[in-house]
């Protein structure tokens, strides 16, 4: 469990191989030329007309649970009492069948190797976000774990030792990115993230929370720290910051520092 500290560091490192599905937590994680964590959304599911299908089309992919060796490229899928073990290569097929029948689409695994499928394009670096601001938002919902908040908003990195909502001094204005620094890898902080549909829903039954975007916008609003960059806020349901890379690669480790 990740204690805090005085200074701000990496107390998590999480990585989602397929986009939409669960997390992988792990020790280290390689950043790509890119600024792409290897193997973070390398897979994703698309339709016959090569449209995504993630989390925020499908609240069924709530329902299925995920679990990786990305050693060996496997994956143990679940769904109800149903488990089924994949090669992530070899087994494409019959994987894709599987899929297809649980979620009432015809589905297809692509695979981008040097970049995944981020949701932002222009800033495909890890997003961020720090321990205390999970909690923060926790307390805003009745039994929102902190545990639940990290796999509704799904960030790569979690920082330690800081005040909630630290991660908002990691952008400024539009079009000026900040430079920091976690171990020994540049990353400029471009955005607050915006949200989509995906924490508003249960995340291992997609069953959808009423209510609870308007109540985290509202709660986002009062609660912004002075720190904040207001002018990136059109609205408040924004959480987590995107990133892309200054660096040429490199390994990201958890109790690396990170210094703005």
């Amino acid at each position: 469990m990740a204690t805090h500290s005085s200074v701000p560091r990496l107390a998590r490192i999480l990585i989602h191989p397929i986009k939409s599905f669960d997390a992988v937590e792990v020790a280290s994680a390689d950043v790509l030329p890119s600024g792409a964590l290897r193997n973070d959304r390398r897979w994703a599911l698309v339709d016959a007309d090569d449209r995504f299908v993630n989390g925020k089309r499908s609240p069924l992919l709530q329902r299925i649970r995920s679990q990786f060796d990305l050693e060996h490229e496997r994956v143990d899928l679940s769904f109800g009492g149903d488990t089924v073990s994949f090669h992530l290569a070899e087994d494409r097929a019959s994987l894709e069948r599987w899929l297809s029948e649980r979620l009432d689409v015809a589905v297809r695994l692509v695979e981008n190797r040097e970049v995944g499928f981020p949701d932002d394009l222009d800033s495909p670096g890890p997003t961020i976000v720090s321990t205390a601001t999970l909690a923060a938002v926790g307390a805003w919902f009745p039994g929102l774990s902190v545990d639940e908040a990290r796999r509704r908003f799904r960030a790569n990195l979690e920082i330690d030792g800081v005040e909630a909502f630290w991660e908002d001094r990691l952008y400024g204005r539009e079009g000026e990115p900040l430079r920091f620094r976690v171990g020994d890898i540049e990353f400029f902080g471009t955005n607050p993230c915006q949200r989509c549909v995906v924490p508003t829903r249960d995340s291992h039954t997609g069953g959808v929370s009423a209510e609870f975007q308007k109540q985290f916008a509202t709660q986002r609003e009062s609660t912004l720290p002075v720190w904040a960059e207001r002018s990136r806020f059109d609205h408040f349901y924004r959480l987590t910051v995107n990133t892309k890379s200054g660096s040429q690669g490199g390994t990201l480790s958890v109790d690396d520092r990170l210094v703005v």
